[in-house]
C-alpha cells in the first residue's frame, strides 16, 4: 500500500471515527495541508500513533464545544478537571476507533495515552500534516490535525 493510500485511509478513518463516537450530527470540512509550526488551542488532546503509520492525532477546540459534546454524550455539564478528563477520553475513544477501522484495512497502529493541552500550543515538526474542520451541529467546531512522520 502506498503512503498516499495510507494517508487517505487515516483521514477517512478519522472522519468515520468521529461519526461513530460522537452522537451528534456533523458537517465535515475539506481536508487541507497544515503548514503552521504551532497548533494553538483553548483545549485539545494529542495522541501519538506508532506502527504502520507514525505520527500524532490532535483534536482541538474551545472548552464550550467539548462541554457541549460531553453534555450530549453523558447528560451532565462538565467543567474543570471533569472537562479535561472527558477531553482526554474522547480523544482516546476517537483514536481507538480509528485503530479498529484501520486494522480492517490492513493498517496496524497503536496509540499512546492522551495528553490534554489547556490554553496552550503544540509545536510540531512533522513531515506532513493535514487539518480537517468538523462542525458538531449546535455545539461548535473541532479541528482535527493529523501529523505524519516518514
Amino acid at each position: 500500500m502506498s503512503v498516499g493510500e495510507k494517508i487517505t485511509h487515516v483521514l477517512n478513518g478519522t472522519i468515520e471515527s468521529v461519526k461513530n463516537v460522537i452522537p451528534i450530527p456533523i458537517v465535515v470540512g475539506k481536508p487541507s495541508l497544515f503548514k503552521e509550526p504551532l497548533l494553538k488551542s483553548e483545549i485539545g488532546v494529542l495522541i501519538g500513533m506508532i506502527g504502520s503509520i507514525r505520527g500524532s492525532l490532535v483534536i482541538k477546540s474551545r472548552a464550550k464545544t467539548f462541554c457541549g459534546i460531553g453534555e450530549e454524550m453523558f447528560g451532565m455539564h462538565l467543567d474543570g478537571e471533569m472537562l479535561q478528563s472527558f477531553t482526554g477520553e474522547l480523544g482516546n475513544m476517537l483514536a481507538g476507533n480509528l485503530c479498529t477501522i484501520l486494522a480492517g484495512k490492513g493498517i496496524d497502529i497503536d496509540i499512546t495515552p492522551p495528553t490534554v493541552v489547556m490554553d496552550g500550543s503544540i509545536m510540531h515538526n512533522s513531515d506532513l500534516a493535514f487539518r480537517v474542520g468538523v462542525d458538531i451541529i449546535g455545539k461548535g467546531e473541532i479541528g482535527i490535525v493529523l501529523m505524519l512522520e516518514n
